[in-house]
């Protein structure tokens, strides 16, 4: 009884690690730059997934000391505004924290060279979200990309049924409409 639980016990280890996804690592790879957002999902129905006109401008990452990351994007809400997000680097390769620890970011390498996957947890206006965004280097959607996102979402606990692609648009400048 015993071997068996152990054989059990590790051969459950041994599928929880073949599922482990490959993470960015900062030591080789610069994520600096700018980024599209390809896709989206949720672990339930994303709000603005239903508004058949949202569209997303590029986001600029950049490095800062210590290895973590500020990311910089444009939008709209009646008026151009930059918002500017921190993320700080942990222990653990490929996540960090933003908003004070209220979120976990991990940044998983996709399958598809320049594209990556943002898994994000935590709290988002005072309730608890899990979602993920698909990341690239070009405006343009990549089948196999999506893809491979649709399997990371399911394995990860999300709806593929959320999957929502936004329309590209230029980043907009502060202070204009």
């Amino acid at each position: 009884m015993k071997s068996l639980l152990l054989t059990l016990g590790l051969g459950l280890m041994a599928a929880l690690r073949a599922q482990t996804l490959p993470v960015w690592d900062e030591e080789t790879q610069d994520a600096s730059g700018t980024w599209y957002m390809k896709a989206a999902a949720a672990d339930e129905e994303i709000p603005w997934k239903k508004l058949e006109s949202v569209s997303v401008t590029p986001m600029t990452i950049k490095t800062l000391a210590g290895g973590h990351l500020e990311l910089l994007s444009s939008r709209m809400g009646g008026q151009c505004r930059e918002i500017s997000t921190v993320l700080e680097k942990t222990d653990e390769p490929g996540k960090y924290t933003a908003h004070g620890g209220k979120r976990v970011v991990h940044i998983l390498k996709s399958q598809v060279d320049g594209h990556y996957i943002l898994s994000i947890e935590g709290e988002m206006h005072g309730q608890q979200i899990r979602m993920a965004k698909l990341v690239g280097r070009d405006p343009e959607v990549n089948p196999e990309a999506l893809k491979d996102f649709e399997k990371v979402a399911a394995a990860r606990g999300l709806n593929t049924q959320s999957i929502f692609i936004p329309k590209q648009r230029e980043a907009c400048s502060p202070g204009s409409d």
